[in-house]
């Protein structure tokens, strides 16, 4: 009887295999079908970017050696023209191109090369450093528009295809899958809620288009984790929700408006859910209250955990962050909180970023071997909370810093605070420069505040 079934079996199993590797066979047809289909679809949206910018450099290497800077100076500058590339891709029929701020933030001309190989000079609409957003647009009309998405619908292991047109040789695409969403403290802007793809994004596809199986854009790819430079299956890319929130921002205020709230906060430990009775670690814990601020008036505690932002969870501080940055200022607002073992809603009314970051003073350092090219300024209660700075931490917070500077080559970073320059504290704007008026010979040792940590550096030059 076993002798009669087996070749019925094994028949039945080269009936099954031959169906399965024909439904495998179809669903690949299907698959390229799509791609080919969504590809075609997008890919006169995406266009080349390529920007100049001219930066003054030092006209002899002789004056990078200490010797000759000693008893010469600095050399003469000389121009030298940066050129970078990237992609954009077209949000409106009239002309307007998202990319990246790093592809063309402080550009002196901005050159857009479309699908079809027509040219045209941008004009710079706005940039958006913090998000390293920028919009750019072109002077023509019935360009083929991108269909916009919508980013708070994606979902894991969704697939995606990454669309770019990289150093103007044309269009390139590649297919992956959404890896994470919400991706956070990677360093990569101020403000991080990055869609996490293992669709390859390499270098000069910064500012395309992430779209995902309608064709849909639903995020602009801006970074890639890797070592190497080279594609390693970790890219990053903004939120359209995100790109679109700060372009209507750009297009009304002429400047990305973001929302205040007024804490410094630290993460959830499991320590620290233990002692408060959290059921998670889901949250923020406010450790400090500044004062005057819309979070003060509100109500808001040291020691309260946020938990939620109008309806929003607080995943952790950097979520907490660009919750906040996306209200309007003026804006009400209920906020969750945990305190004394019991959740609580506030009402809060938003305060306005840039009013509370603008700083009353500021200095651009000049003729100085280690710290020419920065600008400094006394720390605000809106340069507290973005950069998460302590309250009890006293000194002068680095708000830019140019490229190709003395400053950067020490190593300077926006958002750092000077605490001390060689040992003498540099709590405002007048000690720095009696500091700076005393400061002699080749070595320097700075003491910088920077992520939560105090840094000591010596530079010899």
């Amino acid at each position: 009887m076993r002798k009669q079934l087996l070749p019925i079996m094994v028949c039945m199993g080269m009936m099954y295999l031959a169906v399965l590797g024909g439904n495998l066979h179809a669903q690949n047809l299907h698959q390229e079908d799509w791609v080919i289909s969504v590809a075609e679809k997008v890919i006169p949206s995406v266009v080349n970017i390529s920007s100049t910018k001219t930066v003054m450099v030092q006209q002899s290497p002789f004056f990078s050696d200490p010797f000759f800077r000693e008893f010469f100076g600095g050399g003469i500058p000389r121009e030298r023209v940066q050129r970078a590339l990237g992609s954009g891709v077209i949000v409106s029929e009239d002309g307007y191109i998202v990319t990246n701020n790093h592809v063309v933030g402080g550009a002196d001309t901005v050159e857009v090369r479309l699908s079809d190989e027509r040219v045209f000079i941008a004009t710079i609409v706005g940039t958006d450093p913090k998000s390293d957003v920028a919009i750019i647009k072109i002077d023509q009309k019935g360009l083929p528009v991108i269909t916009i998405g919508d980013s708070t619908n994606l979902r894991i292991g969704s697939f995606v295809l990454a669309v770019g047109n990289p150093f103007g040789l044309g269009q390139t695409v590649t297919m992956g899958i959404i890896s994470a969403l919400g991706r956070s403290g990677l360093g990569i802007t101020d403000y991080e809620n990055f869609i996490q793809t293992d669709a390859a994004i390499n270098p000069g596809n910064s500012g395309g288009a992430l779209v995902n199986m309608k064709g849909e854009l639903i995020g602009i790819n801006t970074a890639i984790l890797s070592r190497s430079g080279g594609n390693v299956g970790i890219g990053f890319a903004i939120p359209i929700n995100v790109v679109t929130s700060i372009q209507k921002s750009i297009e009304k205020y002429g400047t990305v408006v973001r929302g205040w709230l007024g804490v410094s906060v630290q993460d959830i430990t499991p320590k620290i859910a233990e002692a408060l009775g959290l059921p998670t670690r889901v949250g923020a814990l406010v450790s400090e209250v500044i004062k005057d601020s819309p979070a003060e008036q509100s109500g808001i505690k040291q020691g309260d955990v946020i938990l939620a932002i109008g309806g929003s969870v607080v995943q952790n501080t950097s979520s907490l962050r660009f919750l906040i940055s996306e209200l309007l200022p003026g804006s009400a607002i209920d906020v969750k909180v945990f305190r004394d073992g019991k959740e609580r809603v506030l009402r809060v009314t938003v305060g306005d970023l840039s009013q509370a970051e603008t700083p009353l003073h500021k200095v651009y350092i000049q003729d100085n071997r280690f710290l020419a090219g920065a600008t400094v300024a006394e720390i605000t209660p809106g340069s507290r909370e973005t950069f998460q700075i302590e309250n009890a931490i006293e000194g002068l917070i680095v708000v830019e810093v140019e490229e190709n500077s003395e400053a950067i080559r020490t190593g300077l970073k926006p958002g750092d605070v000077i605490l001390a320059i060689n040992n003498r504290k540099t709590r405002t704007l007048d000690e720095l420069q009696q500091i700076l008026g005393t400061l002699r010979g080749m070595k320097i040792s700075l003491s910088l505040y920077r992520h939560g940590m105090v840094m000591n550096l010596t530079i010899i030059r």
